[in-house]
């Protein structure tokens, strides 16, 4: 349901929200009390040790998962008030999301992987077309996109994760540990690349137990047991 529309509000806005995954064992509360503002101009990382809830939160803000209290409020709507469809349709056209292990189809080709979402969100053939090259050009690949994931290095994988989260012109860039599987000099590589994301005007959080790609953010958050630390600033 829509909320206030001021013309200064976030892109996302998590108003004390708790997330709790009900298991055998007892209930686990993964995130909180965690309120948070990401707002259009924003570069985001929040550093925490593995296992302290950054990555179900990311999923949140990100709204492939809703809070079990408190409020999430996505471009002036209740994310918890719409509909599973309502949400994918957001995920789709609004939010890019890039992952640790790229999850790349593995039967296409890195033009397909980058194609395949602007499908999905109706744009035409040649939209698509122009789009794709466009993108694969952007992040250094225009030369192998036909290779497919096999033939690729893992920096060139996380190049085309990138491209393929880009495709829809998301207005809010999510990455869970986007350097993890790489080594330090392909890393650096992946980080300039987000740099240079947000620096041509898409919103970018990122999660991460990296105090080095966490320290490129404007704004860096420290996350310990589900919580988003008072002032908490990455070393």
């Amino acid at each position: 349901m829509p909320v206030d529309a001021a013309s200064n509000s976030p892109i996302v806005e998590a108003r004390e929200i708790t997330k709790v995954f009900p298991m055998a064992a007892g209930p686990v509360i993964a995130v909180r009390d965690v309120s948070l503002r990401v707002e259009r101009s924003d570069s985001v990382a929040i550093w925490g040790p593995s296992g302290c809830g950054k990555s179900t939160l990311l999923h949140l803000l990100g709204c492939v998962e809703t809070p079990s209290s408190g409020a999430l409020v996505f471009e002036h709507r209740d994310v918890s008030a719409l509909a599973d469809a309502e949400r994918s349709d957001m995920r789709l056209t609004k939010i890019g999301f890039v992952f640790q292990r790229f999850f790349l189809l593995p039967m296409l080709t890195a033009w397909e992987n980058v194609e395949l979402p602007q499908a999905e969100a109706g744009a035409s053939r040649d939209s698509r077309r122009r789009r794709t090259a466009e993108l694969l050009d952007y992040v250094g690949l225009a030369h192998r996109a036909y290779h497919r994931p096999s033939q690729l290095s893992g920096g060139e994988m996380q190049r085309v994760a990138i491209a393929r989260a880009l495709a829809n012109r998301p207005v809010l860039l999510l990455a869970d540990e986007p350097t993890g599987e790489l080594d330090r000099a392909t890393g650096e590589q992946i980080a300039a690349l987000f740099d240079r994301v947000h620096a041509d005007g898409t919103a970018v959080v990122i999660v991460t137990h990296d105090v080095a790609l966490a320290s490129r953010a404007r704004r860096r958050l420290v996350m310990r047991d589900g919580r988003i630390e008072p002032d908490g600033q990455a070393a």
